[in-house]
């Protein structure tokens, strides 16, 4: 890190970064598997926890246990991945306070940032060089009422906004959702299918045939690994 001092958790104020700690369920290098960072090798830091429960959640090993480490330890460890890219995923990453100090360190570091979040916690305190890939709950999900509003402008050029659909039903509250959300043009919008429960052709079809200005994606790490943690 570049500063001695770094925002507390609210944004407001400065804390010792000596005194930060995070719980960490893994640290892995691998590919980016979705959103624009797709492809490009990538460390990842895990946080543990998460106050929602999605249905079809890949990583509820993440909810409970890991490992508290100081934001030193995992700075350092970032610094040895020998990568530019460093992805800040869960769990949710945001609900431990000690996520900001850590996004502000990282890009104190050069590095290229991307957080994955859902919808449900606020996003204002965000660092805005970090790239912010904000999960947009559907209601199969059955977590849609978490998501929040006035996270919305707080979205920037660089930032994206993912849809992960289960089905027909979800694909139409998501176009219906994009009409009514208002998005600032530089948010990019991506539709993903639920890993092995929408048929990632049928989600192509449609977003063809309704002309929709979103990105098609699939998970590249579950069409080479699978479930597998870790990749």
């Amino acid at each position: 890190m570049t500063t001695d001092t770094l925002r507390d958790a609210r944004g407001a104020g400065v804390i010792d970064p000596a005194a930060v700690r995070l719980r960490i369920t893994e640290m892995f290098v691998s590919l980016q598997g979705e959103a624009a960072q797709v492809g490009w090798p990538t460390a990842f830091v895990r946080l543990t926890g998460c106050p929602l429960r999605c249905r079809w959640c890949d990583s509820e090993y993440a909810f409970e246990g890991g490992e508290a480490l100081m934001l030193a330890t995992i700075l350092d460890w970032v610094g040895r991945a020998g990568v530019r890219h460093v992805c800040v995923t869960g769990g949710e990453p945001l609900a431990q306070p000690g996520c900001l100090p850590l996004l502000e360190g990282l890009c104190d570091a050069g590095f290229s940032v991307s957080l994955e979040t859902s919808g449900a916690m606020e996003i204002a305190g965000v660092d805005p060089r970090v790239a912010i890939v904000m999960d947009w709950k559907a209601p199969a999900s059955q977590e849609a009422a978490r998501n929040r509003p006035e996270n919305i402008p707080r979205l920037k050029a660089g930032d994206q906004l993912k849809f992960v659909l289960a089905g027909r039903e979800d694909f139409d509250w998501a176009r219906a959702e994009l009409e009514r959300l208002g998005l600032a043009p530089e948010v990019e919008v991506l539709f993903s299918p639920v890993y092995d429960e929408l048929e990632p052709r049928a989600l192509a079809d449609w977003i063809i045939a309704e002309r929709l200005p979103v990105r098609f994606q699939v998970q590249l790490h579950k069409l080479l690994w699978g479930d597998q943690p870790g990749r």
